[in-house]
């Protein structure tokens, strides 16, 4: 079995050590530090290299927000996931946007934590695809990011795609996980993956939650239903 390494960054000590219980009590996770703030977590990312961050975006020092960033940037493997205390808060929209792979409400189920972990570490998908997309509309819609009319340049590195993997990009930006896609384009789950890896390689992105912000900030996708 793998083992999932997992850094905890929050200022709140009974926060990190409930987390910690609820995943040192499962066989594949290690908990191999905490942080309580940016700095110390971009640090401890650098020393200990786990695989996932549980990263708060408030705290002391350095913000979760400027952490993921400097994280991302240092070209780290390790894939954050953004801690909040509401689905639309704008700094969990902002924390996709510096490079998080998801993002997990504070008060989250145990078993949903244990399940986001593992998904976002294993890179095959997002977590809470349908949230997340309604995250980026929202934000979308109040002009937080650009649109076809402000993002009039199409981005050359999408000239690399195949027509097929082009399809694959706007589902992925819709959400929808690799089985639907294999569904939807009659293809198999190993495919639709391939073709997954590949739109990663050539948009230059880390992962499937970063296709989405993508294809929103180019204007790929725009909100199509203004009551969603």
């Amino acid at each position: 079995m793998t083992n999932i390494k997992v850094l905890l960054a929050d200022d709140q000590p009974l926060l990190r050590m409930g987390f910690r219980l609820i995943l040192e009590g499962e066989d594949d996770f290690t908990v191999v530090g905490e942080a309580s703030d940016g700095a110390e977590a971009v640090r401890q990312v650098e020393a200990l290299e786990p695989d996932v961050v549980l990263m708060d975006v408030r705290m002391p020092t350095m913000d979760g927000i400027e952490a993921t960033r400097r994280i991302s940037d240092s070209g780290s493997e390790a894939r954050v996931i953004i801690l909040t205390t509401f689905d639309l808060d704008e700094y969990a929209f902002s924390g996709l946007q510096a490079g998080a792979s998801a993002f997990l409400l504070k008060d989250v189920a145990p078993a949903e934590l244990v399940h986001a972990v593992r998904v976002v570490a294993s890179g095959d998908a997002v977590v809470a695809p349908r949230v997340t997309q309604r995250l980026l509309e929202t934000y979308v819609r109040g002009g937080h990011v650009p649109g076809p009319a402000a993002a009039p340049h199409r981005d050359p590195l999408l000239d690399e795609l195949t027509p097929r993997e082009t399809e694959i990009l706007t589902t992925i930006a819709e959400g929808l996980s690799n089985a639907e896609i294999a569904h939807k384009f009659f293809l198999s789950e190993a495919t639709v993956k391939t073709h997954v890896r590949r739109i990663l390689s050539k948009l230059q992105l880390r992962d499937r939650v970063q296709v989405v912000v993508y294809a929103y900030e180019t204007g790929l996708v725009v909100p199509s239903n203004p009551d969603y």
